[in-house]
Parts: structure tokens; C-alpha cells; sequence
């Protein structure tokens, strides 16, 4: 602290700049680092104690103004101000004599700092200039074996993330094949074990018909697991091999299914596999082709299909002909 501010000078100055006007504690140390014209600044720790004690004396009190408090001098402390009127006019002298003395100071200070930078930069620009063109191509060089190491090993790790893209997608295409060879095999084991009874006895007609009925059950469990709807309006979850399809716009028209059985693994049993037989079988055998493939076609139509889903449904009819034909080829009895 300067000297002009020793044995409670300062509190004598802190009284005057609250006899001017109310203030907080933040304005007080801006005001009186102007007033030093920017060469001395007094801590927080400074002032914040001595207002503390002026407001303990009865010499100031303050008020809370957006959560700050903001001082202001009492009648006690303008009487203090009045009765140290003289020292405070030789206090405010020797504030300006005292910038004046710190300002000098600082400008010799400056211009001996002054000379001796310039003594500095001088000898540093002599060296500079002897060992400036080796050094700068030292620094060029480094730069471009920088530059050369930073693109190779971008390139190389570009190289490796292509190398495992490819990779992952080659396991997820072969991990899909499979699952997709192990449902087909699945479908057809199923289908030929509930209808073999019928054929055995000869009773083709019935084969036929609930190794149809049987096929649309599976496609029907088929469905769930790339998200078709079922006729209740839900949906299901997305295959194992993450197909992704867009949902096509409902049918106005939604088809007529009979009552479900208990154990039927898909969401409906369609309705033309329990039609009554009009007498002539290979007319009922068009028909219910007919109506199989309108099914089918029905759903293609409106929910979409997609490659994968392609390979499965390949499968159900390469195994669905297999059945039919075995059946058709059955001697008749």
C-alpha cells in the first residue's frame, strides 16, 4: 500500500468516496484505482475489512441491491468527514503528488527496461541473422517428415477401417446365409413330418391342403421376425441380420382369416384352408393355388420384401413344391 494510505488514511479516504455517492465494495477498489490513474489497485482483501469496521463504528451502513451490498455513509461518518476536513484536503494532495512520484518511477523503470530489450533484440537479431537460414531449413525439413508421417498413418488407418468394414459385413452376409439355410431346413422337416400321416394313407387331397395351410403358418412366423404386422396391428422385432424395410401403407381391405388354433405359430390361419371340397379336386387344387398366391403376393405388395427376406421365402417354396409334387406323384387309391 502506498504510503499515503498508512495510519487509517485509508479509512479516512473510504469515508469521502462514500460522502460522494452509495457504493459497493467492487466500486470502491475501480474508483480508487482511478484516481491512482491506474498504478496502484488495493485487494478486495483491503477494502472489504475496513468497510466491515466503518459499518461496526456506526460510520457507514449498507443495503442489498442483486445479492451485492452497497455502502453509504451515516451522519456520524459525515461528521467524522467535517472535523478531518483539513487532513483530508492534505490527503488528496498527496494522493496526486504520490501518481505523480509513481509515475515517474515507472517510466524510468521503463526506459531502463527499454534499453535493455533493445540491447537484447539487437544481439539476438545478429545471432539471429548468422544462424537464421540453416535453422529455417532445419525447421522446413522437419515439417514436410511431420506432414509425410502424419499422412501415412492417416492412410494406413483409412486402409484398416476399410479392411474391417468389409470384414463385418462379409460375417454379418454369412451369418444371415446361414440362419436362413437352417430355417428353410427347419420349415421343410416341419411341413413333411404333419403332413407324411395323410400321404401314407393316401389321402393326397388333405396333404396338400394343410401342407399349404402349414407353409402360410411358417410364413406367417416368418413374417413376425422381419416386423410385418400382424392383423392386431403390432409389430414385430427385426431379424438377427439387422434388415431394415420401409413399412408400406395398410390395406383398406384387410383379408378374412378363420379362428386361430391354440398351438398355430403364426398370428391368423387364412381362411381357404378349411374351404369344404366342391367334388371336383383339381378344380380345389387351382383354386387353392390360386388363393396361396394371392396371399403372398398381398403381402409382398404391401409390406415390401427385401433381399434376405428373398433367400427365405425361396426356401419355404423350393420345400412347399417338394411336398406338393411328392404328394401329386403319391399312386392314387
Amino acid at each position: 500500500m502506498p504510503p499515503v494510505f498508512a495510519h487509517g488514511r485509508l479509512r479516512l479516504y473510504l469515508l469521502k468516496l462514500l460522502d460522494e455517492a452509495p457504493r459497493h465494495g467492487y466500486e470502491v477498489i475501480r474508483l480508487l484505482e482511478e484516481r491512482f490513474q491506474g498504478l496502484y489497485a488495493p485487494s478486495a482483501g483491503t477494502v472489504y475489512p475496513r468497510l466491515a469496521k466503518l459499518e461496526a463504528e456506526g460510520l457507514v451502513t449498507h443495503t442489498t441491491e442483486g445479492g451485492r451490498k452497497v455502502y453509504s455513509i451515516t451522519d456520524a461518518g459525515r461528521a467524522e468527514l467535517a472535523d478531518r476536513s483539513g487532513e483530508l484536503a492534505d490527503l488528496e494532495l498527496e494522493i496526486r503528488e504520490s501518481v505523480a512520484e509513481l509515475a515517474a518511477e515507472i517510466r524510468a523503470d521503463v526506459r531502463g527496461a527499454a534499453g535493455d530489450l533493445r540491447r537484447e533484440v539487437r544481439a539476438a537479431a545478429s545471432e539471429a541473422r548468422r544462424d537464421s537460414g540453416a535453422e529455417e531449413m532445419r525447421r522446413i525439413k522437419q515439417e514436410w517428415k511431420e506432414q509425410a508421417r502424419r499422412a501415412k498413418d492417416e492412410s494406413r488407418r483409412a486402409r484398416e477401417e476399410a479392411q474391417r468394414a468389409r470384414r463385418q459385413a462379409k460375417e454379418a452376409q454369412e451369418h444371415a446365409r446361414a440362419q436362413a439355410q437352417e430355417e428353410v431346413q427347419r420349415i421343410a422337416r416341419r411341413v413333411q413330418e404333419q403332413v407324411q400321416d395323410h400321404f401314407t394313407r393316401g389321402d393326397w387331397p388333405t396333404g396338400v391342403r394343410e401342407g399349404l395351410t402349414e407353409l402360410a403358418k411358417e410364413f406367417g412366423e416368418f413374417g413376425k421376425g422381419f416386423g410385418f404386422p400382424r392383423p392386431n396391428g403390432t409389430t414385430t422385432a427385426t431379424t438377427a441380420t439387422n434388415a431394415t424395410t420401409t413399412r408400406a401403407p395398410e390395406p383398406e381391405h384387410e383379408p378374412t382369416y378363420t379362428d386361430t388354433p391354440p398351438d398355430f405359430p403364426a398370428g391368423y390361419e387364412p381362411s381357404w384352408a378349411h374351404e369344404e371340397s366342391t367334388g371336383n379336386p383339381a378344380r380345389d387344387l387351382d383354386r387353392l393355388l390360386d388363393r396361396f398366391r394371392d396371399d403372398i403376393r398381398d403381402s409382398a405388395r404391401d409390406h415390401g420384401v427385401t433381399e434376405p427376406q428373398l433367400l427365405e421365402i425361396r426356401g419355404h417354396l423350393s420345400a412347399a413344391a417338394a411336398l406338393v409334387g411328392a404328394a401329386l406323384r403319391t399312386p392314387k387309391v
